[in-house]
Parts: structure tokens; sequence; C-alpha cells
């Protein structure tokens, strides 16, 4: 009897000691990190950079190495961008995945179209809301043309080069078919990546003709569904609930802020006049940079 109640007090004593410890160190803790990957892809301005694989790279390893996870989850708010740094965003996953031998479940918000749908072909599942907007798997660039504009102001326009095509699709010079021709060469091959890429990552759950799906045409979540580029309607905390359990745990990987953001990244002294300078001085590439911005957001009605 004496030792009956020794192994309870005992056992009461470890389950107290138990609630000490971060819960990722708790026997039987199921624990799938989250990371949130939101935003344009790509350098917008020198001094505002969006997504890309240097702002990203550190906290996917910190989710992939999460002790006791059991899979990944990739919560993407994106209209795309730079297709190199969507490519390489989706490559480091992939690595990172094969590495750690975790499934990843990608959770679209609002929009994953274009490079934020690339991003999302990383997962080895895709779940949206029913009103969640997808694909636009295609390659576009835009400028202006300014030369009439400056003719008008009585601006003369002086340009120096060496090699012929140095100055492609100059916006103060008058359109050039070749150079134009070139362009639409160079997206076709890069559309052409984009497509194998969805290929190989969605395989036999496309459902749809090359010349519906790689449009650059994009559809809502149950239109998604259907077409093979999404497999189900869902949002995180249902999904992870039902496939491990009322307790999961679900820490939020996030970039460091506050006062160990400041000292890992301390900034010489008179840094702070500096940057103000910076900051004044970069206020017209700020400007057309927002405009850009809220432009491609637009484009999915957002």
């Amino acid at each position: 009897m004496a030792e009956q109640l020794n192994d309870r007090e005992s056992s009461g004593l470890a389950d107290k000691l138990m609630q000490y410890l971060p819960a990722r160190f708790r026997p039987g803790a199921a624990i799938v990190p989250v990371v949130r990957l939101s935003g344009v892809i790509g350098a917008v301005t020198p001094l505002r950079p969006g997504m890309t694989l240097a702002t990203v790279a550190r906290v996917l390893e910190r989710a992939f190495s999460y002790r006791n996870a059991k899979a990944v989850a990739l919560v993407i708010n994106s209209p795309g961008g730079s297709p190199v740094q969507s490519r390489q965003i989706y490559l480091r996953i992939k690595q990172l995945a094969a590495e750690k031998k975790l499934p990843v479940l990608v959770f679209v918000e609002d929009v994953a179209a274009s490079g934020g749908y690339m991003i999302a072909c990383a997962g080895d599942e895709i779940i949206c809301d029913p009103s969640s907007i997808l694909g636009s798997i295609g390659v576009v660039g835009g400028s202006f043309g300014f030369q009439e504009a400056i003719r008008r102001l009585g601006v003369e326009r002086r340009l120096y080069t060496a090699g012929a095509h140095k100055a492609m699709l100059d916006p103060f010079l008058p359109e050039n078919p070749d150079d134009v021709a070139k362009l639409k060469a160079i997206q076709r091959e890069i559309h052409q990546i984009f497509i194998a890429l969805v290929k190989e990552s969605r395989g036999a759950r496309l459902n749809g003709a090359d010349d519906t799906l790689f449009t650059g045409e994009y559809w809502a979540g149950e239109s998604a569904i259907a077409l093979g580029l999404a497999d189900s309607i869902g949002d995180l905390r249902s999904t992870l609930r039902a496939r491990y359990g009322e307790k999961v745990l679900t820490p939020v990987i996030a970039q460091p802020t506050g006062l160990l953001s400041g000292l890992l990244g301390r900034k010489a002294p008179g840094a702070g006049q500096l940057s103000a300078l910076e900051s004044m001085a970069g206020l017209p590439d700020e400007l057309i940079s927002a405009v850009e911005t809220r432009a491609i957001w637009a484009k999915f009605g957002f």
C-alpha cells in the first residue's frame, strides 16, 4: 500500500513538473510550426525590400528545425512579384522538407497568385478559403512611354551606350518592335519554367487544359480546387486540430523584433541621422513603390 502511495505521489510530482517544461519538450505534444509569407515578392526599393529568400530563410530554417514537429504550416498571402525570388523560396522549402522529412501544409489567405502561387506549390497540400484567389500562372512586365511628354516640355534626351541593345525599352525613346519581341521571348521562357514547376508539384491533381490553367487567369477557392490548383477548403486552426488533435500546438515562427532585433542589428554612431537623410532622398522611390505595390494588389481586388 505504501509503495502504491509513493508511486502516485511520484506520478503527481512528475505531472506538475511537466507543466513547467516548454510545450515542445513535453512527450507526445503535437507541434506544427507556422510561418507567414506575405507581401509582394522581391526588392521593392533599396529602402523597403519585399519578400525575398534572404528575408525568410532564417525563419524557414527555424520552423523546420523545431523539435517534435509533425509538419510545417505556411500561411501565404502574396500577389506575386519576382520570379527568381519566388522560385528560390520554393526550392528552399522543398529542400528543408526533404531534409527534415516533414510534410508541408499551405494555407492561402486572400491571395496566392503568380509568384505567391509558385511558393504555394512547395506544399504537399494547398488549403484555401472559398474567397481566396489562386493562380495567375503567367509572366507580366510593363513600363511607360514618356518620349512625347519630354518633347512637349522641351527636354532633350541624351543617352550614350556601348552595345546595340543596351537602351532596350528605354521609356524616353519610341518603342522598338524588335525590343518588344526580345522581351516577349524572355517572358515565354520564364513562363515555361513556371508551368513546368506547377506540373511537377501538382502532378495528376491538375484537372484542366494548358490553355486554361496557364493563361495567367486566376480563380476563387472552389474553382481552383476543381482545376486541381488547390486541394481543399479549410482554415489553419480547424484543419490542424482535426489532423493532430485538439491540443496541437501552433507556434508562429517570426523574425526577431524589439530589443533582440535592436541588439542584433545595432547601428553605428550617427547612423540614425544618415538613415533619416537616406529616407528623405528615397521619398520619390518610396512613393512610386507604394503605387506599384498597391497596383499589384488591386489587380486581384484587394
